[in-house]
Protein backbone atom coordinates (compact mmCIF):
# COMPACT_ATOMS: atom_id res chain seq x y z
CA UNK A 1 0.00 0.00 0.00
CA UNK A 2 1.07 3.74 -0.91
CA UNK A 3 3.23 5.35 2.16
CA UNK A 4 0.79 8.60 1.45
CA UNK A 5 -2.69 6.45 2.64
CA UNK A 6 -0.52 6.55 5.72
CA UNK A 7 0.07 10.21 6.22
CA UNK A 8 -3.71 11.53 5.28
CA UNK A 9 -6.44 12.08 8.41
CA UNK A 10 -8.96 9.24 8.04
CA UNK A 11 -11.57 9.30 7.04
CA UNK A 12 -10.87 11.02 3.76
CA UNK A 13 -11.47 10.67 0.00
CA UNK A 14 -8.28 10.89 -1.94
CA UNK A 15 -8.21 12.02 -5.30
CA UNK A 16 -5.35 11.24 -7.53
CA UNK A 17 -4.78 13.65 -10.24
CA UNK A 18 -2.02 11.40 -12.05
CA UNK A 19 -5.07 9.31 -12.55
CA UNK A 20 -7.51 11.86 -13.42
CA UNK A 21 -4.68 13.05 -16.57
CA UNK A 22 -4.58 9.12 -17.53
CA UNK A 23 -8.90 9.49 -17.98
CA UNK A 24 -8.08 12.55 -19.69
CA UNK A 25 -5.74 11.64 -22.19
CA UNK A 26 -7.84 8.79 -23.18
CA UNK A 27 -11.29 10.71 -23.56
CA UNK A 28 -8.95 13.47 -25.57
CA UNK A 29 -7.96 10.43 -28.16
CA UNK A 30 -11.76 9.72 -28.22
CA UNK A 31 -12.38 13.54 -29.57
CA UNK A 32 -9.69 14.20 -31.30
CA UNK A 33 -10.33 10.98 -33.42
CA UNK A 34 -14.19 10.82 -33.87
CA UNK A 35 -14.75 14.47 -33.45
CA UNK A 36 -16.94 14.14 -30.98
CA UNK A 37 -17.44 16.31 -27.80
CA UNK A 38 -17.11 15.08 -24.68
CA UNK A 39 -19.39 16.76 -21.24
CA UNK A 40 -18.44 15.60 -17.62
CA UNK A 41 -21.74 14.79 -15.78
CA UNK A 42 -21.59 16.38 -12.56
CA UNK A 43 -23.92 14.08 -11.21
CA UNK A 44 -21.05 11.21 -10.60
CA UNK A 45 -17.98 13.72 -10.05
CA UNK A 46 -18.64 17.38 -8.87
CA UNK A 47 -15.24 17.83 -7.58
CA UNK A 48 -14.55 21.53 -8.67
CA UNK A 49 -11.60 22.09 -7.57
CA UNK A 50 -9.64 19.91 -10.73
CA UNK A 51 -12.43 21.68 -13.13
CA UNK A 52 -9.43 23.41 -14.39
CA UNK A 53 -7.59 20.50 -14.81
CA UNK A 54 -10.76 18.67 -16.41
CA UNK A 55 -11.71 21.96 -18.89
CA UNK A 56 -8.38 21.87 -20.32
CA UNK A 57 -9.25 18.33 -21.87
CA UNK A 58 -13.50 18.44 -21.94
CA UNK A 59 -16.10 20.38 -24.00
CA UNK A 60 -18.29 21.38 -21.03
CA UNK A 61 -20.80 19.99 -18.31
CA UNK A 62 -24.04 18.62 -17.92
CA UNK A 63 -26.18 19.06 -15.12
CA UNK A 64 -29.54 17.31 -13.64
CA UNK A 65 -30.94 20.64 -11.98
CA UNK A 66 -30.48 24.06 -11.45
CA UNK A 67 -27.45 24.04 -8.87
CA UNK A 68 -25.80 21.62 -10.91
CA UNK A 69 -25.77 23.79 -13.93
CA UNK A 70 -24.45 26.91 -11.99
CA UNK A 71 -21.59 24.98 -10.58
CA UNK A 72 -21.16 23.83 -14.25
CA UNK A 73 -21.26 27.72 -15.51
CA UNK A 74 -19.50 29.35 -12.25
CA UNK A 75 -16.64 26.60 -12.39
CA UNK A 76 -16.06 25.25 -15.51
CA UNK A 77 -16.19 27.97 -18.10
CA UNK A 78 -17.68 26.10 -21.21
CA UNK A 79 -20.70 24.59 -22.67
CA UNK A 80 -22.92 23.37 -20.07
CA UNK A 81 -26.19 21.39 -20.64
CA UNK A 82 -29.07 20.49 -18.97
CA UNK A 83 -31.42 17.93 -18.79
CA UNK A 84 -34.38 17.19 -16.29
CA UNK A 85 -37.60 14.92 -16.07
CA UNK A 86 -39.46 18.28 -15.66
CA UNK A 87 -38.27 21.32 -14.40
CA UNK A 88 -39.57 23.90 -12.29
CA UNK A 89 -41.23 27.67 -12.93
CA UNK A 90 -39.11 29.32 -9.78
CA UNK A 91 -36.24 27.89 -11.38
CA UNK A 92 -36.18 28.55 -15.02
CA UNK A 93 -35.00 31.73 -15.34
CA UNK A 94 -31.91 30.88 -13.51
CA UNK A 95 -31.50 27.79 -15.75
CA UNK A 96 -31.40 30.30 -18.87
CA UNK A 97 -28.46 32.30 -16.88
CA UNK A 98 -26.38 29.21 -16.43
CA UNK A 99 -27.08 26.67 -19.44
CA UNK A 100 -26.73 27.10 -23.08
CA UNK A 101 -27.83 23.68 -24.11
CA UNK A 102 -31.54 22.76 -22.62
CA UNK A 103 -32.38 19.27 -22.80
CA UNK A 104 -37.07 18.88 -22.09
CA UNK A 105 -37.60 14.81 -21.20
CA UNK A 106 -41.50 15.22 -22.88
CA UNK A 107 -43.40 17.46 -25.46
CA UNK A 108 -45.49 19.07 -23.09
CA UNK A 109 -42.44 20.77 -21.06
CA UNK A 110 -41.14 21.42 -24.75
CA UNK A 111 -43.88 23.84 -25.45
CA UNK A 112 -44.07 25.06 -21.96
CA UNK A 113 -40.82 26.52 -21.94
CA UNK A 114 -39.08 26.34 -25.26
CA UNK A 115 -40.24 29.54 -26.33
CA UNK A 116 -38.69 31.47 -23.38
CA UNK A 117 -35.65 29.15 -24.09
CA UNK A 118 -35.36 30.00 -27.59
CA UNK A 119 -35.68 33.62 -26.76
CA UNK A 120 -33.31 33.65 -24.53
CA UNK A 121 -31.18 31.84 -27.63
CA UNK A 122 -30.54 28.34 -26.06
CA UNK A 123 -30.14 25.65 -28.12
CA UNK A 124 -32.77 23.17 -27.05
CA UNK A 125 -33.31 19.18 -27.15
CA UNK A 126 -35.63 16.47 -26.73
CA UNK A 127 -35.04 13.23 -24.75
CA UNK A 128 -36.28 10.33 -26.47
CA UNK A 129 -36.60 6.37 -25.20
CA UNK A 130 -35.39 3.99 -27.64
CA UNK A 131 -37.06 1.22 -24.85
CA UNK A 132 -33.88 -0.83 -25.66
CA UNK A 133 -32.80 -2.38 -22.61
CA UNK A 134 -29.23 -3.92 -22.55
CA UNK A 135 -28.54 -4.02 -19.09
CA UNK A 136 -28.21 -7.34 -16.25
CA UNK A 137 -28.23 -4.51 -13.14
CA UNK A 138 -32.08 -4.51 -12.74
CA UNK A 139 -34.61 -1.58 -13.30
CA UNK A 140 -33.31 0.87 -10.66
CA UNK A 141 -30.70 1.49 -13.59
CA UNK A 142 -32.41 0.94 -16.46
CA UNK A 143 -33.77 4.45 -18.08
CA UNK A 144 -35.73 2.28 -20.85
CA UNK A 145 -37.04 -0.19 -18.11
CA UNK A 146 -41.05 -0.65 -18.89
CA UNK A 147 -42.69 1.95 -17.61
CA UNK A 148 -39.68 4.65 -17.44
CA UNK A 149 -40.36 8.64 -16.97
CA UNK A 150 -37.63 9.07 -18.97
CA UNK A 151 -38.22 10.03 -22.67
CA UNK A 152 -40.44 10.28 -25.47
CA UNK A 153 -41.23 6.76 -26.92
CA UNK A 154 -41.82 6.48 -30.28
CA UNK A 155 -45.65 6.05 -30.07
CA UNK A 156 -45.74 9.54 -28.24
CA UNK A 157 -43.60 11.58 -30.56
CA UNK A 158 -45.11 13.62 -33.68
CA UNK A 159 -42.87 15.00 -36.01
CA UNK A 160 -45.12 18.07 -36.33
CA UNK A 161 -44.11 19.01 -32.39
CA UNK A 162 -40.23 19.22 -33.35
CA UNK A 163 -39.57 22.41 -34.91
CA UNK A 164 -37.02 24.42 -33.27
CA UNK A 165 -35.19 21.67 -31.40
CA UNK A 166 -31.60 21.78 -32.19
CA UNK A 167 -30.84 17.93 -31.13
CA UNK A 168 -31.84 14.77 -29.50
CA UNK A 169 -30.81 13.32 -26.04
CA UNK A 170 -30.81 9.40 -25.29
CA UNK A 171 -29.62 8.02 -22.17
CA UNK A 172 -29.47 4.20 -21.85
CA UNK A 173 -26.47 2.53 -20.49
CA UNK A 174 -24.69 1.97 -16.86
CA UNK A 175 -21.11 1.03 -16.67
CA UNK A 176 -21.20 -0.41 -20.20
CA UNK A 177 -19.08 -0.82 -23.05
CA UNK A 178 -19.28 0.38 -26.55
CA UNK A 179 -21.40 -2.58 -28.28
CA UNK A 180 -24.00 -1.96 -25.53
CA UNK A 181 -24.09 1.38 -27.19
CA UNK A 182 -24.44 -0.07 -31.08
CA UNK A 183 -26.95 -1.85 -30.02
CA UNK A 184 -28.95 0.64 -28.71
CA UNK A 185 -28.46 2.67 -31.47
CA UNK A 186 -30.14 0.17 -33.74
CA UNK A 187 -33.51 0.32 -31.98
CA UNK A 188 -32.52 4.08 -31.94
CA UNK A 189 -32.17 5.01 -35.50
CA UNK A 190 -34.79 3.19 -36.35
CA UNK A 191 -37.68 4.27 -34.22
CA UNK A 192 -36.17 8.47 -34.45
CA UNK A 193 -33.13 8.38 -37.17
CA UNK A 194 -35.50 10.44 -39.54
CA UNK A 195 -35.67 13.09 -37.38
CA UNK A 196 -32.00 13.77 -37.16
CA UNK A 197 -31.61 15.20 -40.44
CA UNK A 198 -31.56 19.05 -39.80
CA UNK A 199 -30.51 19.22 -36.27
CA UNK A 200 -27.21 20.17 -34.96
CA UNK A 201 -26.66 17.43 -32.37
CA UNK A 202 -27.32 14.12 -31.00
CA UNK A 203 -26.34 13.01 -27.26
CA UNK A 204 -25.47 9.86 -26.33
CA UNK A 205 -26.17 10.29 -22.58
CA UNK A 206 -23.40 9.04 -20.08
CA UNK A 207 -22.46 5.15 -18.94
CA UNK A 208 -19.87 4.69 -21.52
CA UNK A 209 -16.86 3.21 -19.34
CA UNK A 210 -14.65 4.73 -22.01
CA UNK A 211 -11.41 4.89 -19.43
CA UNK A 212 -11.80 1.29 -18.85
CA UNK A 213 -9.00 -1.01 -19.59
CA UNK A 214 -11.23 -3.62 -21.29
CA UNK A 215 -13.41 -0.89 -23.04
CA UNK A 216 -13.95 -0.84 -27.03
CA UNK A 217 -12.18 2.63 -27.86
CA UNK A 218 -12.26 1.22 -31.74
CA UNK A 219 -16.05 0.53 -31.84
CA UNK A 220 -16.98 3.79 -30.21
CA UNK A 221 -15.19 5.96 -33.01
CA UNK A 222 -16.25 4.31 -35.90
CA UNK A 223 -19.69 4.50 -34.36
CA UNK A 224 -19.51 8.03 -33.68
CA UNK A 225 -18.11 8.71 -37.12
CA UNK A 226 -20.82 7.16 -38.75
CA UNK A 227 -23.53 8.78 -36.91
CA UNK A 228 -21.79 11.69 -37.73
CA UNK A 229 -21.46 11.68 -41.05
CA UNK A 230 -24.86 9.91 -41.69
CA UNK A 231 -26.66 12.92 -40.75
CA UNK A 232 -24.31 15.57 -40.68
CA UNK A 233 -24.62 16.50 -36.72
CA UNK A 234 -22.16 16.68 -33.74
CA UNK A 235 -22.36 13.69 -31.07
CA UNK A 236 -21.93 14.40 -27.70
CA UNK A 237 -20.98 12.07 -24.90
CA UNK A 238 -21.08 12.67 -21.10
CA UNK A 239 -19.76 10.71 -19.06
CA UNK A 240 -19.33 10.67 -15.20
CA UNK A 241 -17.84 7.86 -14.18
CA UNK A 242 -15.47 7.66 -17.18
CA UNK A 243 -13.42 10.66 -16.04
CA UNK A 244 -12.74 9.89 -12.68
CA UNK A 245 -12.66 6.11 -13.00
CA UNK A 246 -10.66 4.41 -10.41
CA UNK A 247 -8.84 7.46 -9.47
CA UNK A 248 -9.87 8.06 -6.12
CA UNK A 249 -9.67 6.28 -2.90
CA UNK A 250 -11.82 6.33 0.47
CA UNK A 251 -8.94 5.71 3.20
CA UNK A 252 -10.55 4.67 6.71
CA UNK A 253 -8.93 3.27 10.25
CA UNK A 254 -10.44 0.50 12.14
CA UNK A 255 -11.88 1.48 15.04
CA UNK A 256 -12.80 -1.65 16.90
CA UNK A 257 -12.94 -5.23 16.23
CA UNK A 258 -15.59 -7.89 18.15
CA UNK A 259 -17.35 -11.38 17.64
CA UNK A 260 -20.60 -12.56 17.21
CA UNK A 261 -20.64 -15.81 15.43
CA UNK A 262 -17.92 -13.99 13.21
CA UNK A 263 -14.83 -11.94 13.51
CA UNK A 264 -16.45 -8.05 12.86
CA UNK A 265 -14.69 -4.57 12.61
CA UNK A 266 -15.91 -1.03 13.06
CA UNK A 267 -14.98 1.25 10.79
CA UNK A 268 -14.62 5.10 10.76
CA UNK A 269 -16.14 5.19 7.58
CA UNK A 270 -19.48 4.39 6.71
CA UNK A 271 -21.30 2.66 3.72
CA UNK A 272 -24.68 4.77 4.51
CA UNK A 273 -23.14 7.74 4.72
CA UNK A 274 -19.54 8.02 2.70
CA UNK A 275 -20.60 5.43 0.14
CA UNK A 276 -24.31 5.16 -0.39
CA UNK A 277 -24.02 3.16 -3.77
CA UNK A 278 -22.85 0.32 -1.72
CA UNK A 279 -25.87 -0.17 -0.45
CA UNK A 280 -28.31 1.27 -3.25
CA UNK A 281 -26.70 -0.58 -6.51
CA UNK A 282 -25.50 -2.62 -4.23
CA UNK A 283 -21.52 -3.49 -4.97
CA UNK A 284 -18.77 -4.56 -3.34
CA UNK A 285 -15.40 -2.29 -3.40
CA UNK A 286 -12.30 -3.42 -3.65
CA UNK A 287 -9.99 -2.86 -0.47
CA UNK A 288 -6.35 -3.02 -1.10
CA UNK A 289 -4.69 -5.99 0.13
CA UNK A 290 -8.15 -7.59 1.28
CA UNK A 291 -9.49 -11.10 -0.46
CA UNK A 292 -13.03 -12.30 -0.62
CA UNK A 293 -14.44 -14.25 2.49
CA UNK A 294 -12.17 -17.11 3.07
CA UNK A 295 -10.07 -15.99 0.61
CA UNK A 296 -7.30 -15.38 3.66
CA UNK A 297 -6.79 -16.67 6.72
CA UNK A 298 -8.69 -13.87 8.85
CA UNK A 299 -12.48 -12.94 7.67
CA UNK A 300 -14.14 -10.04 9.00
CA UNK A 301 -17.28 -8.00 8.32
CA UNK A 302 -16.77 -4.93 8.26
CA UNK A 303 -19.46 -1.76 9.41
CA UNK A 304 -19.64 1.76 9.98
CA UNK A 305 -20.42 3.55 13.12
CA UNK A 306 -23.48 4.52 12.49
CA UNK A 307 -26.75 3.18 14.36
CA UNK A 308 -28.15 2.00 11.35
CA UNK A 309 -27.91 -2.40 11.22
CA UNK A 310 -27.48 -2.89 7.34
CA UNK A 311 -24.61 0.16 7.98
CA UNK A 312 -22.19 -3.17 6.41
CA UNK A 313 -19.83 -2.55 4.01
CA UNK A 314 -19.33 -6.47 3.42
CA UNK A 315 -17.20 -9.53 4.23
CA UNK A 316 -13.59 -9.57 3.44
CA UNK A 317 -10.38 -11.53 4.23
CA UNK A 318 -6.98 -10.53 5.11
CA UNK A 319 -3.64 -11.40 5.96
CA UNK A 320 -3.27 -10.93 9.50
CA UNK A 321 -5.63 -9.93 12.02
CA UNK A 322 -7.22 -6.52 12.29
CA UNK A 323 -6.59 -4.01 15.06
CA UNK A 324 -8.07 -0.95 16.01
CA UNK A 325 -5.67 1.44 13.72
CA UNK A 326 -4.87 -0.50 10.93
CA UNK A 327 -5.67 1.13 7.64
CA UNK A 328 -7.79 0.36 4.96
CA UNK A 329 -8.32 1.86 1.63
CA UNK A 330 -11.29 1.41 -1.15
CA UNK A 331 -10.86 2.05 -4.50
CA UNK A 332 -12.46 3.61 -7.11
CA UNK A 333 -14.37 6.14 -4.82
CA UNK A 334 -14.25 9.43 -6.43
CA UNK A 335 -17.40 9.30 -8.10
CA UNK A 336 -20.69 8.65 -6.68
CA UNK A 337 -19.62 9.02 -3.29
CA UNK A 338 -18.94 12.63 -2.08
CA UNK A 339 -22.12 13.94 -5.25
CA UNK A 340 -23.80 11.39 -2.39
CA UNK A 341 -22.35 11.41 1.04
CA UNK A 342 -24.64 12.57 4.26
CA UNK A 343 -24.25 13.25 7.55
CA UNK A 344 -26.95 10.86 8.54
CA UNK A 345 -26.55 9.99 12.61
CA UNK A 346 -23.92 13.47 12.72
CA UNK A 347 -21.37 11.26 11.29
CA UNK A 348 -18.59 13.90 10.17
CA UNK A 349 -18.35 13.73 6.06
CA UNK A 350 -14.39 12.95 5.01
CA UNK A 351 -12.01 15.37 4.19
CA UNK A 352 -11.52 15.52 0.71
CA UNK A 353 -7.78 15.70 -0.29
CA UNK A 354 -6.20 15.98 -3.64
CA UNK A 355 -3.19 13.93 -4.44
CA UNK A 356 -1.05 16.27 -7.15
CA UNK A 357 0.98 15.43 -10.10
CA UNK A 358 4.14 15.81 -8.52
CA UNK A 359 2.89 13.52 -5.47
CA UNK A 360 1.85 16.34 -3.10
CA UNK A 361 -0.88 15.86 -0.87
CA UNK A 362 -3.44 19.12 -0.90
CA UNK A 363 -5.76 19.25 1.92
CA UNK A 364 -9.19 20.68 -0.33
CA UNK A 365 -11.69 20.61 2.49
CA UNK A 366 -12.20 19.44 5.98
CA UNK A 367 -15.64 19.31 7.38
CA UNK A 368 -16.80 19.98 10.55
CA UNK A 369 -20.00 20.17 13.32
CA UNK A 370 -20.91 23.10 11.35
CA UNK A 371 -21.58 21.60 8.34
CA UNK A 372 -23.79 19.36 9.77
CA UNK A 373 -25.81 21.56 11.75
CA UNK A 374 -26.61 24.32 8.62
CA UNK A 375 -27.99 21.11 6.82
CA UNK A 376 -30.99 21.23 9.71
CA UNK A 377 -33.18 24.23 10.97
Amino acid sequence: MEQYFYQVPTPSYVIDEKLIIRNLKILDEVQNRSGAKILLAQKAFSMFSVYPLLAQSLTGTTASGLFEARLGFEEFGKEVHIFSPAYRDDEFDAILKAADHIVFNSISQWKKFGVRALTAGKQCGLRVNPECSTQNGGEIYDPCARYSRFGVTKANLDADELSGLSGLHMHTLCEQNADALVTTLEAFESAFGKYLYGMKWLNLGGGHHITRSDYDLELLIRTIKRLQETYSITVYLEPGEAVALNAGFLVSSVLDTLQNEMDIAILDTSAACHMPDVLEMPYRPYIIGAGRPQEKRFTYRLGGPTCLAGDIIGDYSFDQPLQPGDRLVFCDMAIYSMVKNNTFNGIRLPDIILRKNQGTLEMIRRFDYLDFKHRLS
